[in-house]
């Protein structure tokens, strides 16, 4: 979440961090892509249950409520798990830290296949939760370490494959697994794909590592799980909001005014090296522009990875593996795309990269903003493959652009930033496009039209307010430039 800090916050007293020495090509190669290959399993599973939803439903006898607390839950947990790993990436080795995240999410996904009851489902979700907190800044930061500036583009244009085409292949995955077998089986399947990525890193991550003997501030901490924790429940609730809109206020005031009473705290704390997350990366503008334009773009994906199945499904009559296998496309199309306008970023800045993003990212969901109950699969698919190019020209260009202007001794501090602020915009954005819809489909059900038009029409609007947001973007991407990194 991007927030506006004063020019005169203070630089930590922390030494600065000696680079990391060259490595081997092989070695490297092994790092990142056992990092990679684990943050991607683990973003898949962040939206692998959204179509596999009414199974699990159906299967333990909850109510669509409960069943949100999957993945209200996860991201709960990330969010309040995200902000501490600016300090655990200082007092942990990267070693010990992909082990740690593995081994949860091992272990939760373990739970999840023998789940008996929601709450135990649950319980596994979290845990899965933890480890996936971890890797994703352990990633970046790791990437920004190792990897010579003339070459991070492209590694971030693969590390942004990871970060977006896992939730846009999620659907897929799901769909076809629980087409052929129960929602199981999508855990039984991730469970050995994770022990061989956790034996890769235990064979490859083997860095050279001086830790910080920094202590950890629990009020800080406290205040972090109470900001970012009940700013994402929050906006949770709002679709609810007026079942009891005294719940979701009383999470608003409080969530600000934590976040307050942390900014003011890791400010003060920062000029003793003591904080548990320096917001020194802010007084950058790429950097703060970045943030927020990861935000739209993530809030975009998630809102429209989530509401396409239930609009196509109960409204359009379309079969759960038909959905995935459409929205397929737009992933291999971001696999490909990634890359290639990583090399770009590398040779010719930001700018050839953001902006056709952007332009590209708000086309696709003005395109959506034109479908209906009639329009043919096909149609959805070509809508998604433009929207997905979009996404990952953005993601590649937003990611780099971003953390090249952090100083090297705050690169963990700059990837929890970024991977919070991602977190939130994608809670926000699913919470905006899945609430119009609902109110404006349940009004059109009350005034007699049927499911498929009243779906569709609260789509509509979804889809007009997210083309609005991504309109800004495009303009926000001609502001971002590397004119002053470090």
């Amino acid at each position: 979440m991007a927030i506006p800090v004063s020019e005169t916050l203070s630089e930590s007293a922390a030494p600065p961090q000696k680079s990391a020495p060259a490595l081997p090509t092989r070695q490297l190669v092994g790092i990142i892509g056992a990092m990679a290959l684990a943050a991607f399993l683990m973003i898949l599973n962040e939206t692998v249950l959204s179509v596999a939803l009414p199974a699990v439903m159906a299967d333990l006898s909850i109510s669509a409520s409960a069943g949100q607390w999957l993945t209200t839950g996860f991201l709960l947990t990330m969010s309040v798990i995200i902000p501490m790993t600016g300090y655990l990436l200082q007092r942990f080795s990267s070693r010990s830290l992909f082990t740690f995240a593995l081994s949860s999410f091992i272990l939760g996904t373990v739970l999840a296949i023998f789940a008996p009851t929601f709450a135990f489902l649950l319980v596994a979700r979290v845990i899965q939760a933890v480890g996936t907190a971890i890797v994703l800044p352990l990633l970046m930061t790791t990437t920004l370490q190792l990897v010579p500036r003339h070459k991070r583009g492209a590694i971030m244009g693969l590390n942004a494959i990871v970060i977006s085409v896992g939730p846009a292949i999620g659907p897929t995955v799901s769909g076809a697994i629980v087409n052929s077998f129960s929602w199981h089986y999508i855990f039984i399947l991730m469970a050995p794909l994770a022990v061989i990525i956790l034996a890769l890193g235990i064979i490859f991550i083997k860095v050279p590592f001086q830790a910080r003997k920094i202590p950890l501030d629990v009020l800080s901490v406290v205040l972090s799980a109470l900001a970012f924790g009940l700013l994402v429940y929050g906006i949770s609730t709002l679709e609810h909001l007026g079942d009891n809109p005294a719940l979701t206020i009383s999470c608003f005031v409080i969530a600000l005014l934590a976040l307050a009473l942390f900014i003011k705290r890791q400010v003060r704390l920062t000029r003793d090296g003591k904080e548990l997350l320096n917001l020194t990366p802010f007084k950058s503008r790429t950097f703060t522009l970045s943030l927020l334009l990861i935000m739209i773009a993530f809030g975009t994906l998630l809102g429209t990875i989530v509401m396409l199945p239930i609009i196509l499904e109960s409204g359009a009559g379309f079969s759960t593996l038909s959905i995935g296998m459409m929205l397929l496309p737009g992933g291999l199309a971001q696999a490909i795309v990634s890359p290639i306008f990583g090399r770009v970023f590398d040779r010719f800045g930001p700018r050839p990269v953001l902006i056709p993003g952007a332009a590209m990212l708000a086309a696709g969901q003005w395109l959506y903003v034109s479908v209906d109950a009639d329009t043919a699969l096909w149609m959805f698919m070509i809508n998604h493959v433009i929207f997905s190019i979009g996404l990952a020209l953005l993601m590649t260009g937003l990611m780099s652009s971003a953390l090249s202007t952090v100083e090297p001794r705050l690169y963990g501090h700059g990837s929890a930033l970024f991977n919070t602020g991602q977190q939130l915009g994608g809670a926000i954005g699913t919470t905006i496009f899945v609430t119009i819809m609902s109110l404006l489909s349940t009004a059109k059900l009350e005034s007699g039209s049927d499911v498929a038009h009243a779906l569709f029409s609260g789509a509509h609007v979804s889809f007009i307010v997210g083309a609005l947001l991504a309109t800004v973007g495009v303009v926000m991407a001609f502001f971002v430039n590397l004119d002053k990194q470090h």
